[in-house]
């Protein structure tokens, strides 16, 4: 989800996205295919993509688990641990586990806070600074091998409907916590 909508559902919940509308009637239990899915069609794109950046940057040493929070680091500074696996969208027992092995290749580390000691951040070590410079590069050249053939209109549009996904499921969420009336 883009920054800007997680942080504005979060703090102001858009009204609008409160009340998601009616569902599409694009699918039928009686037809169904899987393989004909949305939901498996960006899963098969996904790991598509994860794969070949995986590859790209095992030379320098990371997965796909261990740049996605080393990256959102260097991008967002310091943050508390808690913060850190909400942005990555993985639980607090995964977060965990991640961080002991990114400790242990130095790439980052948890400090507690001065202010409050219940709040452990995390922050990228010189290493890991070090390490990370590489993947936007990576990234980058990935996603383009992967919009081969996409025009520019193509790409925009692309990126407006997973967009308007991920703000339907965000309201659907939304309104799944809110108590009935």
């Amino acid at each position: 989800m883009p920054r800007q909508l997680y942080w504005r559902l979060r703090i102001n919940p858009d009204p609008a996205l409160a009340h998601p509308a009616p569902p599409a009637n694009f699918y039928a239990a009686s037809d169904y295919a899987s393989s004909e899915s949305v939901g498996y069609l960006m899963k098969r794109a996904v790991a598509s993509i994860v794969g070949q950046a995986d590859r790209r940057l095992e030379a320098h040493g990371l997965t796909n688990a261990q740049w996605g929070p080393l990256l959102v680091l260097q991008k967002a500074g310091p943050l508390p641990v808690a913060e850190l696996a909400r942005r990555l969208f993985i639980d607090a027992g995964a977060m965990t586990r991640m961080l002991d092995r990114l400790e242990r290749k130095q790439l980052c580390r948890r400090v507690r806070s001065t202010d409050d000691r219940r709040v452990v951040q995390v922050e990228l070590t010189p290493q890991g600074a070090a390490a990370i410079t590489e993947v936007p590069a990576v990234l980058v050249e990935v996603l383009n091998a992967h919009l081969a053939g996409f025009s520019k209109t193509e790409w925009l549009a692309l990126k407006g409907y997973l967009q308007r996904l991920v703000e339907t499921g965000e309201a659907l969420r939304l309104a799944e916590l809110k108590p009935p009336a």
